[in-house]
């Protein structure tokens, strides 16, 4: 029986899942990766590490994707297999880092409200940008997480593993979405050009959230890529 090991996005949980859980299911064993508990992408992939199977299939999307990456890189031998979603490699940019100093500011004094609904509607595709059901559920994980979350995730600083990458031997799946607002399509195709052996999709007419806007083609891309790696 494969094991999958799942790892959400910035203030996302297992939820983020549930349109493709019955169709990952029949992959193999779920494992959702908790990234709550810790500051920092090493100290969340330790964690990672300590809760999965003995091996494992890893996906990672967007900032779990980064998480990922630290995963796959600490200990190869666990990593049968590593997609990352909707992420990328790039270090954290200068005007990020400020915007989330702010942001830390603000919510350390503040009650946690949730997101606010511009970042909810950036997160999907513009067409989505409205969609009540998408956005509530957007906002009830971030309402599950909670204050100390909000203020743990956005303490932890990305660094690049970009130079580390074309060290992972196992197999790679990339997959980007053509109006994702918050990870570009070029970061993708950089991560797919560190990587030799990586496979690069791209889902069309999607934004971030490619999970839950886009579950059965990105479940067939996922569905495809194992088996043509014989994972």
């Amino acid at each position: 029986m494969r094991n999958l090991v799942l790892l959400p996005g910035f203030m996302l949980n297992e939820h983020l899942w549930d349109d493709m859980r019955a169709d990952l299911g029949t992959l193999g064993a779920l494992h959702f990766g908790d990234l709550g508990r810790d500051i920092g992408i090493e100290a969340m992939a330790d964690a990672v590490l300590r809760d999965a199977p003995a091996r494992f299939l890893l996906f990672g999307f967007s900032m779990g994707g980064f998480v990922a990456q630290a995963v796959a890189l600490k200990a190869p031998e666990r990593v049968l297999g590593l997609a990352l979603l909707n992420t990328s490699s790039r270090p954290q940019s200068e005007q990020e880092s400020v915007s989330t100093k702010a942001q830390i500011d603000i919510a350390s004094r503040a009650p946690f409200k949730g997101l606010t609904s511009r970042q909810l509607a950036a997160s999907l595709h513009p067409a989505l940008s409205t969609d009540r059901a998408l956005l509530d559920r957007l906002q009830a994980m971030a309402l599950s997480n909670g204050k100390e979350v909000f203020l743990r995730q956005l303490q932890t600083l990305r660094d690049s593993n970009a130079e580390q990458l074309k060290e992972l031997r196992c197999p790679v799946l990339i997959v980007a979405s053509d109006h994702d607002r918050l990870r570009s399509v070029e970061e993708s195709q950089e991560m797919a050009r560190q990587i030799d052996h990586a496979r690069f999709e791209i889902v069309a007419d999607c934004g971030h959230m490619t999970p839950m806007e886009k579950p059965r083609e990105l479940f067939a891309l996922v569905d495809d890529w194992i088996a043509r790696s014989g994972l």
